[in-house]
């Protein structure tokens, strides 16, 4: 790039969005990204060290905005070449009115602030959540749209993706989606439930892990496949990222043993058909105060669907190569047992 332009990126300080940034200065652009709270270490520090680490400090600016907050971000917005909205709330346990919002309106916030300042292009992280993993065996694509209403967060990401298309065909906003399937790799401050499970796993405080359907990518893929949805032009839709097919947690597990004997996760599978000794596990746990994780609910949900995607059109259109299963898995770890 002759003039470096200049990306504005949502919620920089979580899993995806610092890689994003990090990614787009490492390949010459300037970014600006927010945060909720300037003054919070958590939320800035980790973002700051990648223009340190690559040191082009001045090509990366943080503000302070909240998406749930309608004013200021046609502001923060005018003169930016493209904005990445990844902000969400990413959980499986907070309140289903906290996940809907942040997702529904931030992205009615967001969508409209950039229709305003007149930006070129936006790209949008959703997610597999968003595909949905039915029909049972069938390869799942950008066509496909979830049914099922599991989770809050499932129905957060489906329905706030269906209204960023409406607000895209509403405002001529030229609008392009990235749906990543559970996202590995280091680089986080907080653990997202896509990787909150190794560190027991790595304690071995599970004898047996659960075949749950898991699609796979590395972050740093989800971060390429944004920064690449901006630079080709004939790129359009909808781009699942989620290479690493048809996996489960007990793969995950099986491989971190592989990779790192040292630790106790485990090698074996537990049956379906004794998959309620795992949810009474949990319900005990959860009375203690732990978060609970397999409700009966969530484990009927896991299993109604599987983790065929198809991401062809992300490496055809987008130039995507992915890094390895391995990779994703020794990256995680280590991230873990530093």
């Amino acid at each position: 790039m002759d003039v470096a332009k200049t990306v504005f990126v949502t919620g920089v300080n979580g899993h995806i969005g610092n890689h994003i940034v990090r990614d787009l200065l490492e390949h010459g652009y300037k970014v600006i990204g927010s945060v909720r709270d300037l003054n919070d270490p958590k939320k800035v520090d980790h973002v700051r060290q990648h223009a340190i680490d690559l040191d082009c400090e001045q090509r990366l600016e943080l503000v302070e905005g909240d998406v749930l907050d309608a004013d200021g971000w046609t502001e923060k917005l005018a003169g930016c070449d493209a904005l990445f909205h990844t902000a969400t709330v990413y959980s499986n346990s907070k309140k289903a009115e906290v996940i809907l919002d942040t997702a529904n309106k931030g992205t009615t916030h967001l969508l409209t602030a950039a229709k305003n300042a007149n930006i070129p292009r936006v790209v949008y992280t959703s997610s597999v959540a968003a595909v949905g993993s039915l029909p049972k065996g069938r390869e799942k694509t950008e066509d496909d749209w979830q049914t099922l209403r599991s989770s809050p967060y499932t129905v957060a990401k489906t329905e706030s993706e269906k209204l960023a298309w409406e607000l895209a065909e509403k405002h001529g906003l030229d609008l392009r989606v990235i749906n990543p399937g559970g996202v590995l790799g280091g680089g986080f401050i907080k653990p997202t439930p896509s990787v909150d499970y190794f560190p027991d796993a790595i304690a071995g405080k599970f004898p047996m892990a659960p075949k749950i359907p898991l699609p796979i990518v590395h972050v740093r893929d989800v971060a390429r496949a944004h920064r690449r949805a901006f630079e080709v032009d004939e790129a359009e839709g909808r781009f699942i990222v989620a290479p690493h097919k048809n996996k489960t947690i007990a793969d995950v597990c099986r491989t971190l043993r592989e990779q790192f004997p040292e630790t106790k996760s485990p090698r074996r599978a537990i049956p379906r058909s004794l998959m309620f000794i795992v949810v009474f596990q949990d319900w005990l746990m959860g009375i203690f105060g732990a978060e609970r994780r397999m409700t009966r609910k969530a484990v009927k949900g896991y299993f109604q669907g599987d983790a065929n995607f198809s991401s062809q059109k992300a490496t055809d259109v987008l130039g995507m190569e992915w890094e390895s299963f391995e990779v994703c898995i020794q990256d995680t770890a280590e991230a873990f047992m530093k």
